[in-house]
Parts: structure tokens; sequence; C-alpha cells
């Protein structure tokens, strides 16, 4: 693996490490020789219209899908060589919704804490640190049928984070969420981004959700068109903002292909 040097002039090791990675469905080809490290400590925005091969990306990150070509490391592990082990530092938010409607909060984590080898004492001290960080702490013995949108997220979130994982996948997450629980989250995980020292990529296409120190990657047709920090990719297409920016990037109407 490349290491980078951090602002203090350290040395850091990536926690995620995608090399020449592309993919096909049948003849159409979804992902085009994609590249980027995501690093500790840093929340890397992954911007693309719908279609551009975000979930796909994602999908062999997390090894639903094999990939054909390239190589993915977590923490310097391939899957491929390392199988489940290689998995084991990641956490995971995907866009679609995976918990169990008629269990308690508190019986979802459980269930997940056992999967990932915790023991009981262990699981719930870590259930209610990441619950109360999200201000959940409280809805602990509820069903997560009688919770809302945003609550049923912040679970999936704090599930995530219980297994103390070096890298963060969260594939859309507050999509159908309203602005102030989506600020919210959006806060919550660069916080924890900095303060854990985990590795973020967040997939998403939503302007507000990138802050101007976030690597970026802007993906199009399943090539990563642009990277750097938010504010570097701005500067350097000359727009006045993110929507300007994706804009001229991907030749296309962000009214259509993105939400602002």
């Amino acid at each position: 693996m490349q290491k980078e040097t951090s602002r203090d002039g350290s040395a850091r090791t990536p926690v995620l490490s995608v090399k020449d990675v592309s993919y096909y469905y049948g003849s159409k080809q979804a992902l085009d020789d994609v590249s980027f490290e995501v690093f500790p400590g840093r929340v890397t925005a992954l911007l693309g219209p719908n279609g551009a091969g975000k979930t796909t990306l994602f999908s062999l990150i997390t090894r639903l899908f094999d990939a054909p070509t390239g190589r993915i490391e977590i923490v310097g592990r391939s899957a491929s060589e390392w199988g489940s082990k290689a998995l084991a530092p990641l956490g995971v938010v995907f866009q679609q919704p995976t918990l169990d409607l008629d269990l308690t909060v508190k019986q979802n984590l459980r269930y997940f804490a056992a999967l990932r080898g915790l023991k009981r004492k262990d699981a719930d001290e870590r259930m209610a640190r990441a619950l109360a960080a999200l201000d959940m702490g409280e809805r602990i013995g509820e069903r997560v049928r009688a919770l809302n949108g945003g609550h049923r997220r912040r679970v999936e979130i704090a599930r995530g984070m219980l297994h103390s994982p070096k890298l963060m996948l969260l594939d859309e997450p507050t999509i159908g969420l309203d602005v102030p629980t989506r600020t919210a989250i959006v806060h919550h995980i660069h916080e924890l981004a900095r303060t854990d020292n985990i590795g973020v990529l967040w997939a998403t296409h939503l302007f507000d959700e990138i802050e101007p120190d976030d690597d970026l990657l802007v993906l199009n047709r399943g090539r990563i068109v642009a990277r750097g920090t938010t504010k570097d990719v701005v500067a350097e297409t000359g727009a006045r903002d993110l929507g300007g920016a994706f804009r001229l990037l991907i030749g296309g109407d962000t009214e259509e292909d993105v939400a602002a």
C-alpha cells in the first residue's frame, strides 16, 4: 500500500485501497479502471449521478460481488486472499434498510454483536455508547417498527460502529430523510471520523452533505473524473460552487442528475 503524508508531516496508511477495478453487467461496463484510497480520520465523499457506478463499487468492496479485475484492500488485506478476515475492520450502512422491524433496537444490535463475536457485556457497553452518541439511548427498548426513518438510520449507524471498524462505508444513507435529520447525521459521521480516526467512504448525490475539506471523488459513467479536496476540485474547474463544478465535470444538468 502507498502512504500519504498528513498535515503534521506523519505518514498514513490507507484503510481502503482500490486499484484498477473494472466491472461489467454482461456487455455493459459499470466501472472503468477505478483507483483511489481512503485514509483514516478522513471523510471521502463519492459523488455521482444516478447510474454512475457508486452502488456497484460498494458491492465490490463488501464482496457482494467479486471484482474480476484490479485489487481491493481493506487495511492492507485483500478479501480474495483473506476471506472474511479482510472484512473484519469494515462497517457498512447500505442504501436499503436492513434492520429487523419486529425486534427492539437492543435486540437488533445484540444480534449483530453476536455475529461479530462480541461478548454480551462488551456488546452492551458499546451499544450504550454508540446510541448515546446518536441521541438514541432512550429508545433502546423500542421496536424498530415504531421508529421514524431518521431514527432507524441512526440505529444502523450505531450497529455499524459496534465492532470499532477502521473503515466505514455509507451508501446514500440519508435518502428520504428531512433536512435537519440529514444535517445531524452528516455532522455525526464527520465527528466520528475525526475523533475515532475512522476512514469513511460516503456515497451521495447531495451537495450539501459534502464539506469543503472532505476528500472528493467524482464518479461519472463508471470513471473517476475528478479527485482532491472539495474546495480544490471546485477551484480547479473555475466554478463558483460544488454544483457548478459537478455540472462542468459530468457535462450534464445537476437539476436532473443530482439534488442540490
